[in-house]
């Protein structure tokens, strides 16, 4: 299959279609991949002895590598070939996976999992490379509907998924689920692709002070958005040096970039208007996006109690309605300004979070539905046009990779900032909740005494001496303010989320009109 062969016309063979699903395939995967282990950590960490901080790098290490990883994809597929790249990575993938639920060691399933992370990480840009390459312009807005699937669908399955495995098979069954599609991945790629020619030259040439750079600075980065909020921020030694580091790399590595006659990742595509502001949409994409995969648990789990599955079968809510949109918005974008399309999921996703931010202690699972639902409309109403009008005029092969890999890094990036930031907010809110309440629940408050002597009496007529009695009234009255602030916090987080959300949508005013039905430039 050539992707030349489409410039002519607008027909699709089935062929080409069966490549773009066996890639789109992989993408949900590697995305689902970086969601699936957090139904299960508890699970791992009790059969690997590891501790809750050393446990964390289960999930981190993956994302890392992703992140990392995703940056050096366009050039490396230009230097190896498109499909053999995509093959060996396929294979590692699988390989990797099947390691990861054999490992009985921590550090050893750390590894595995970065390892996992640096091939599965390649098949999120190549699969959005592919829609760009393999796909005429009229065709695209489907394959973004397609890749919108992929990249919003699996975070929300991931939960329910990776909670059913575990409990009903064991934790070693979420990462042996991947062989199958990966399977059908690799088959796929290899019927339906031609093999083109290495590049290898392009190593030679390759960006190496880019590539150092980056690597360290973007790890850095991460670990520090990652680890910050359990080791206290800057009040911990290792976390400082990280900053440092993250500081004065990742600020070299643009410097080196914007010097570059060939750099590894292309930055002045950031200077086209629409790519440039569509990134800012998308950062606030992702993290609206794996924010609310992760506080969303987070609040399930320590205020009602839920188990793994039980939390699944909830945000599983902000997954199933976008089945139902999705295959609308292609016809939807040949009649409407993409830009409206996306600020309507801006209004809808970043407006459903204040449907959350007046949280008691009834508000538990059937009373997120219809927030989520309406979430899960907006979500493909913002990704799939997003994507078509920021890679608009994309011109084939490297500048068409480096789009996709930058796109893909930014909403990646924009999760762990969105993860790291809620889990701070979080953190400071319930403080400053639990400080305001307590200088309002004193002993000289005529409600607080009343409620003692009432949870006074209930304690005793349970059997309970008249000291003890008091102490659980007491210890009961602190966690009610405990609880309450919890609840208070968890409903600033919501509201936060939504107001970076819908302040995204400012930059759809000055993103410029773009025609996606016919032939773009570079075509």
């Amino acid at each position: 299959m050539n992707a030349k062969t489409h410039e002519a016309n607008d027909h699709v063979s089935l062929k080409t279609w069966i490549c773009v699903a066996g890639v789109l395939l992989g993408c949900f995967m590697a995305v689902l991949d970086i969601i699936v282990t957090n139904s299960s950590l508890r699970d791992i960490a009790g059969t690997l002895s590891a501790s809750s901080d050393e446990i964390s790098w289960v999930p981190t290490a993956y994302l890392v590598a992703e992140i990392v990883v995703i940056s050096l994809t366009s050039w490396l597929s230009a230097a190896f070939s498109l499909k053999r790249y995509l093959l060996v990575n396929s294979i590692l993938f699988i390989v990797f996976s099947v390691c990861c639920g054999q490992t009985h060691s921590l550090s050893l399933m750390i590894l595995f999992r970065v390892l996992q992370g640096f091939t599965g990480g390649v098949l999120i840009p190549l699969s959005f490379d592919v829609i760009l390459t393999y796909l005429p312009p009229s065709k695209r807005a489907i394959g973004m509907a397609m890749f919108t699937i992929t990249a919003t669908f699996a975070p929300a399955l991931g939960p329910l998924l990776g909670g059913w495995l575990t409990d009903n098979y064991g934790w070693p069954f979420i990462f042996y689920i991947n062989v199958i599609p990966g399977a059908l991945l690799i088959a796929a790629v290899w019927f339906t692709m031609d093999m083109q020619p290495m590049h290898l030259g392009l190593l030679k040439r390759g960006d190496w002070w880019g590539i150092l750079t980056m690597a360290i600075g973007l790890a850095a980065f991460e670990i520090v958005l990652e680890d910050g909020n359990r080791k206290d921020w800057f009040g911990d030694p290792g976390i400082v040096k990280l900053a440092w580091t993250a500081a004065v790399f990742i600020p070299a590595f643009i410097l080196i970039e914007l010097r570059e006659r060939e750099p590894l990742v292309d930055l002045r595509l950031f200077a086209r208007r629409n790519f440039g502001l569509g990134s800012i949409v998308n950062l606030a994409l992702g993290m609206g996006l794996y924010g609310t995969v992760f506080i969303l648990p987070v609040y399930l789990g320590a205020v009602h109690g839920y188990d793994a599955t039980q939390i699944g079968e909830v945000i599983i809510f902000m997954g199933l309605p976008q089945l139902v949109v999705i295959p609308f918005i292609p016809k939807l974008m040949k009649v409407i300004d993409a830009r409206v399309i996306i600020g309507i999921g801006i209004l809808l996703f970043g407006g459903s979070a204040f449907f959350d931010i007046h949280l008691d202690s009834n508000f538990a699972g059937p009373q997120f539905y219809i927030p989520l639902i309406v979430r899960a409309v907006g979500q493909p109403l913002i990704m799939t046009p997003l994507s078509a009008i920021t890679t608009a005029g994309m011109a084939e092969g490297r500048e068409s990779g480096a789009a996709s890999s930058l796109f893909n890094m930014m909403r990646n990036i924009g999760g762990s900032i969105g993860i790291a930031g809620l889990s701070t907010l979080l953190s400071v809110r319930e403080r400053f909740h639990s400080e305001r309440i307590g200088e309002s629940v004193t002993i000289y408050s005529g409600a607080l005494r009343e409620r003692l002597v009432q949870s006074t009496d209930y304690f005793t007529s349970q059997g309970s001496d008249t000291y003890s009695a008091n102490m659980r009234a007491i210890r009961a009255a602190g966690s009610a303010v405990q609880r309450q602030a919890f609840l208070l916090a968890y409903g600033d987080c919501f509201l936060i989320l939504g107001c970076v959300l819908l302040a995204s949508g400012m930059a759809l005013v000055f993103m410029k009109k773009t025609r996606l039905s016919g032939p773009v430039g570079g075509h």
